[in-house]
């Protein structure tokens, strides 16, 4: 401690060490939307050693005032095919009574949906299935079709021809041929009808789908030449039976067949339709079944509808949007 020339205590004046305080930056979520838009604000703390009290009160946003609030855009969920298919099936009207299950797949993107469950009678539709059992069956005989068997091919898928169909099926060995045949091509919940019934033959919109993809597609049990001489049958379809899944594409590039019954004991109609379309550019394998419904007409509607909401259903899935519909 100093001292003066009096022999008094000398005393030092008092310095004062700057406290030093920071504005520290946090987040705070202040707010959200229906559509994914987050917002965020900063939020001004004070802490020692960094910037003077003065500094940082003067940089904090006051009690009445808001910090600036910015908009942060989450991704939109994403929208399933099935769900997109589901919600585009809400357009398409259904009688009483009436039910309809639909598979379709976009041959160039890969994406598929589905719709709808149970088995179904197949009608006319198993007449592509009996002709696939046919090739097959010739295929793995190393031999091709005789000239009968191109000629009731040709009325069967064609014309629809129920005589012909009878006589392939036959051939085949009937439900126990076609059951067979389909093993081999992947379907697993088809059962071959009765004894002569094979109109009657039980099927899922699934099933057929990957019939479809044998028959049309290029990943298949049938070699190149069996193909296209099915897709070459299905392409000339008899101009009084231009209806169905052709409805769903935009030209006049499709190859379909259809089948249709009245049941005799109720009266009520299943019509049936399978094929490939183009729409937009794209390819598409659609399967529509139902029944139930109390006209032809009314049934063919029913099928024509669903097998639009299908494909637009996988337009919408390609494109990113989050609905689809079926009205024209």
């Amino acid at each position: 401690m100093d001292r003066d020339r009096s022999g008094r205590r000398r005393t030092r004046p008092l310095r004062r060490r700057p406290f030093v305080y920071a504005a520290v930056a946090s987040v705070v979520l202040v707010g959200g939307t229906a559509a994914g838009t987050v917002y965020v604000k900063a939020q001004a703390h004070t802490g020692p050693d960094l910037v003077s009290s003065a500094s940082a009160a003067s940089a904090s946003p006051s009690a009445d005032e808001e910090a600036p609030v910015e908009p942060v855009t989450a991704p939109a969920p994403e929208v399933s095919p099935d769900a997109l298919l589901a919600e585009a099936m809400t357009s398409v009207s259904v009688q009483d009574g009436a039910a309809v299950s639909v598979s379709v797949l976009d041959v160039d993107s890969g994406e598929s949906a589905a719709y709808g469950e149970g088995a179904f009678d197949t009608a006319s539709i198993v007449k592509v299935d009996i002709l696939a059992t046919l090739l097959l069956q010739a295929q793995d005989a190393g031999r091709e079709l005789t000239a009968a068997e191109k000629a009731h091919a040709t009325l069967m898928i064609e014309n629809s021809d129920n005589t012909a169909a009878s006589t392939l099926w036959d051939a085949i060995g009937q439900a126990d041929g076609l059951d067979t045949a389909n093993k081999t091509f992947g379907l697993t919940s088809t059962t071959g009808g009765d004894g002569a019934l094979w109109g009657l033959t039980q099927t899922t919109s699934a099933d057929q789908l990957t019939l479809l993809r044998q028959v049309l597609g290029d990943d298949s049990k049938l070699d190149e030449t069996s193909r296209t001489y099915v897709r070459g049958l299905m392409g000339e379809i008899a101009v009084d039976q231009h209806w169905g899944v052709s409805a769903a594409a935009d030209g006049s590039e499709w190859a379909l067949k259809n089948g249709w019954l009245a049941r005799s004991t109720t009266g009520l109609w299943d019509i049936n339709s399978i094929g490939r379309v183009t729409a937009d550019g794209h390819d598409y394998l659609v399967a529509v079944l139902s029944n139930g419904s109390t006209t032809k007409a009314k049934g063919i509607s029913l099928v024509e509808a669903t097998a639009k909401a299908a494909v637009a259903a996988l337009q919408g899935a390609s494109s990113g949007t989050a609905s689809a519909s079926a009205s024209d």
